[in-house]
């Protein structure tokens, strides 16, 4: 979806996995029936962080602060890594 909107391959891709991070983490709050203070307690953010990122603000999360508070949300983050194929070249 990223790459559609003219993001770069590699940020493209990293958009789309703090995107299905901060998805997880939301399905995990909404799903425990957590105030959002609670939640934030919980997920050891302040609840403004929270705020931020249950209104999917990317901006504002790496990858690793993500994971953090997927696992502390009682999620298990997977990390793959496959080889990429080569591009093909196109005809001159």
């Amino acid at each position: 979806m990223f790459r559609d909107l003219g993001f770069p391959e590699g940020e493209a891709h990293t958009l789309a996995l703090r995107s299905e991070l901060m998805i997880g983490v939301e399905r995990a709050v909404i799903g425990n029936r957590l105030t959002r203070a609670a939640a934030a307690k919980r997920l050891g953010i302040a609840q403004l962080r929270l705020n931020a990122l249950l209104q999917g603000k990317l901006d504002q999360f790496d990858l690793d602060a993500l994971v953090t508070i997927a696992t502390r949300a009682g999620l298990r983050v997977k990390l793959g890594i496959v080889r990429r194929r080569a591009a093909r070249r196109r005809p001159v």
